[in-house]
C-alpha cells in the first residue's frame, strides 16, 4: 500500500483513431477518461489488481479514480503542427489526490494510536482511512500539460497520442508531487 497509485501512470496509451487533427486525438484521450471508456476500465481493474490491498480497500480505490476521471475538466489552450508532430497545450483540473494523501500521512503522524490494533501499526486501517480522505476530498488543482501528438505511420490523417510523461500522467491522476517544483 506504500505505493498506492505510485503505479497508476502505467494506465492507457490511448490513440487518438478516427480523430484527423491533433486537437481532436487529445480530446478524444481526455474523453476516454471522462466517460470511463472499457480501455479506461480494463486499465483501472489492472491497476487496482496488482495492488495488495483488501477487497475494501481496492473497491474504495476503484471509486476514488472513477470519480476522478469523471469529474477531470480540461480546457485546450493551443495547437502547433510542426511536420508529423504537433503539440497540443491543455489546461487541466483535476482533484488533489496528492494533497490529500499528504494530510492522511500528517494525521497517522499525529495520531498513530488511531491507527493501531491489538498493539501493532494496522496498515488496512490507514489505507481505507487514506482513501476516504481521497474520496472525500474536494480541493482541485491545475495543471498545464502539452500533449505530443504524431500522424500514424499509416494514416496520414489520423493523429495519435505520443506516450506521456510519467509527470504529466500523474498530473492527470492529482497525484504529482508539485511541492517538488
Amino acid at each position: 500500500m506504500k505505493k498506492l497509485l505510485s503505479l497508476i501512470f502505467i494506465l492507457i496509451i490511448l490513440s487518438g483513431c478516427g480523430n484527423n487533427t491533433a486537437k481532436g486525438a487529445v480530446e478524444s484521450y481526455l474523453k476516454k477518461y471522462k466517460t470511463l471508456d472499457s480501455e479506461v476500465l480494463v486499465d483501472l481493474e489492472n491497476v487496482v489488481e496488482k495492488e495488495n490491498l483488501s477487497e475494501d480497500a481496492k473497491d474504495k480505490y476503484r471509486d476514488v479514480l472513477k470519480k476522478q476521471y469523471k469529474d477531470l475538466a480540461y480546457e485546450i489552450l493551443d495547437e502547433k503542427y510542426e511536420g508529423d508532430i504537433s503539440y497540443v497545450t491543455v489546461k487541466i483540473k483535476v482533484y488533489d489526490l496528492y494533497q490529500a494523501q499528504v494530510d492522511a500521512k500528517n494525521y497517522l503522524d499525529n495520531n498513530p494510536g488511531e491507527f493501531i490494533k491489538d498493539g501493532v501499526y494496522d496498515e488496512e486501517k490507514y489505507t481505507l482511512y487514506k482513501l476516504d480522505k481521497m474520496q472525500d476530498t474536494t480541493n482541485k488543482i491545475e495543471y498545464t500539460i502539452t500533449f505530443t501528438v504524431s500522424k500514424d505511420k499509416d494514416d496520414d490523417n489520423k493523429y495519435l497520442i505520443v506516450q506521456p510523461t510519467e509527470s504529466d500522467l500523474l498530473k492527470i491522476h492529482g497525484i504529482y508531487n508539485y511541492e517538488l517544483d
